[in-house]
């Protein structure tokens, strides 16, 4: 069975900035205690974890390149394990430019050569 994470219901419907430091929902925050560990699971089973953006009233570029392209850079993940394991969903059109937002932040994320810490 798929995971589902609705992040309007399940994290926050008012996501942050970047940084657990720069305050509450923040990207590193639902990618640290909720996207990775769903992902991990989903992954060692074999399924995947769907993260629907609707329900906030919009997300900064931050929060979603932190959550999205921080699973890379911090290799956590790599771009080919996360195409199998991960689908954005923005089933409204208003969330759509976020959607595409997020799968280019993992594109183009380089791993880090530093470990996270």
């Amino acid at each position: 069975m798929a995971t589902v994470i609705e992040i309007g219901r399940d994290f926050s419907r008012t996501p942050g900035g970047r940084l657990i430091s720069d305050g509450p929902f923040s990207g590193q925050l639902f990618r640290d205690r909720t996207l990775a560990p769903a992902l991990k699971d989903a992954v060692a089973r074999g399924e995947k974890v769907t993260v629907v953006l609707d329900g906030p009233r919009g997300y900064l570029s931050s929060f979603l390149e932190e959550a999205f392209g921080g699973l890379v850079r911090f290799r956590v993940f790599d771009q080919k394990q996360l195409s199998g394991a991960l689908e954005i969903v923005a089933r409204d059109p208003f969330y759509e430019p976020y959607k595409h937002l997020a799968l280019r932040y993992i594109s183009e994320a380089k791993p880090s050569t530093v470990a996270a810490g």
